[in-house]
């Protein structure tokens, strides 16, 4: 067994342990693997390990990986800042949005997001403390 598969196996079974205590169902969690420091090929180890949901946060590096690995069924995860000069190419490439913070980024991500794609899946930054 290799590395990359024996940590999703632990890390699964820690969320499954988890899900038990809370009297949840282990299904119902999601866990996005974030893969900024690491390669395709390590991406496409996780993928066979039964790892669908990846996480990256600069785009440039990211888009290179989501070409690469266009024959995988993954769903990725853009989870840094946004910069509106890069809204187009996260609602082009990603499913997910972790976390819009600027009414500006969520209109641009949804008028630059191809009416072909499914809705982009955001998560949405409120700042309640006014910090």
């Amino acid at each position: 067994m290799n590395t990359i598969t024996a940590n999703l196996q632990g890390v699964n079974s820690r969320i499954a342990q988890c899900a038990r205590a809370a009297g949840r169902d282990a299904r119902d969690i999601v866990l996005v693997a974030v893969t900024k420091a690491f390669g395709a090929e390590a991406i496409r180890a996780a993928h066979a390990a039964g790892q669908r949901d990846f996480g990256e946060s600069y785009v440039q590096e990211s888009l290179v990986k989501i070409s690469a690995l266009a024959d995988l069924d993954l769903v990725w995860h853009f989870i840094g800042p946004i910069q509106s000069n890069k809204t187009r190419q996260i609602a082009e490439s990603f499913a997910w949005v972790h976390s819009v913070d600027r009414l500006k980024i969520a209109e641009r991500l949804s008028a630059q997001r191809p009416e072909a794609m499914p809705p982009l899946q955001v998560c949405i930054e409120v700042n309640v403390s006014a910090e």
